[in-house]
């Protein structure tokens, strides 16, 4: 029974990241924007909502350019990397999913199955939030070299030609970092990961299953899609909610380059939020929003209706 979570997990997560990657990627470079600014400390100050770039009169001074909305952004993608560009770093999403997502989702059933009341069925909010920060963390920790693989793969478009990393898979990606930055590279950031995954599987699998409860138990709809659709949309707006300005920070410092015998452009965490709130103001921790929503939305969708799918395909076993 605990081995059939994890396999149920798995196969909804790894459906629900493949077909959302393209929104992931362009959540991805969207953070990025501006991050140039946040890691100059030559840099005057910007605010996130600034309609023009600053005036560029000293050499010491480096031109931002202007930031542009997800669907600019996918264009230009297209325009200039191809459409097989919006899929780049797939590879990783399915590695990720296949370790990160079905490790959270595999305990967190584990967990609600042992915590759930025999004689209710119910578990009280406050347990489901825990057991979504246990799954969520250890999940992270198992599945981080995988999304700091995926995060590099998606940001190496924007790069110059001559910048580029240029990996060809995710085994390659790994097989780099660890050569070239050492082992530990591939933890990098893995405390935000982890921060980031305790929130998003809190958030959306408890929300998930008390937006499910709610609705049956007020007899609004029956169980069935209309349920599962309305339920995961709204724990996925929650999620993107919770979870945005960690993923921002989390994105800086994954992809940040780190020359040999040179300072890294952020010592940790705090460090990235402070530069990028002080270069470009606090609504830059929301940068990417939209796209995280429009991903968020979907994704969840996706995870919770082929979910409920699986485990009815599966219920006999």
């Amino acid at each position: 029974m605990g081995v059939k979570g994890f396999v149920e997990g798995g196969i909804a997560s790894i459906i629900a990241g493949c077909s959302t990657h393209p929104l992931d990627l362009i959540k991805v470079r969207m953070q990025l924007q501006g991050e140039a600014s946040a890691s100059i400390q030559t840099q005057p100050l910007r605010p996130a909502l600034a309609f023009h770039p600053p005036n560029n009169t000293t050499n010491a001074h480096v031109p931002v350019p202007p930031r542009v909305g997800p669907v600019a952004v996918g264009v230009r993608i297209v325009q200039q990397e191809g459409v097989a560009a919006l899929f780049s770093g797939i590879s990783a999403t399915v590695l990720r999913q296949t370790l990160y997502s079905t490790t959270r989702m595999g305990l967190y059933d584990m967990l609600k199955k042992k915590w759930t009341d025999p004689n209710t069925k119910n578990m009280p909010l406050g347990k489901k939030i825990v057991a979504g920060l246990i799954a969520g963390g250890i999940g992270a920790a198992v599945g981080n070299p995988a999304d700091v693989a995926m995060v590099r793969m998606q940001a190496d478009g924007r790069l110059p030609a001559a910048q580029r990393r240029n990996y060809k898979s995710v085994v390659d990606a790994i097989t780099q970092m660890s050569k070239n930055e050492g082992v530990t590279s591939l933890w990098r950031g893995s405390s935000l990961t982890v921060n980031r995954a305790m929130l998003v599987t809190a958030s959306q699998l408890a929300s998930y299953d008390e937006f499910k409860e709610m609705i049956l138990g007020k007899g609004l709809m029956k169980d069935g899609l209309g349920t599962h659709v309305t339920a995961s949309f709204a724990a996925g707006f929650v999620a993107a909610v919770v979870t945005n300005p960690v993923d921002v920070i989390k994105t800086r410092v994954m992809n940040m380059k780190v020359e040999p015998g040179a300072a890294p452009p952020y010592n940790g965490a705090l460090d990235c939020a402070m530069k990028t709130i002080r270069a470009e103001g606090p609504m830059a921790l929301y940068k990417g929003f939209i796209p995280t929503i429009s991903r968020q939305g979907p994704f969840t969708i996706v995870l919770f209706v082929t979910l409920e799918q699986v485990r009815k395909l599966l219920k006999d076993f």
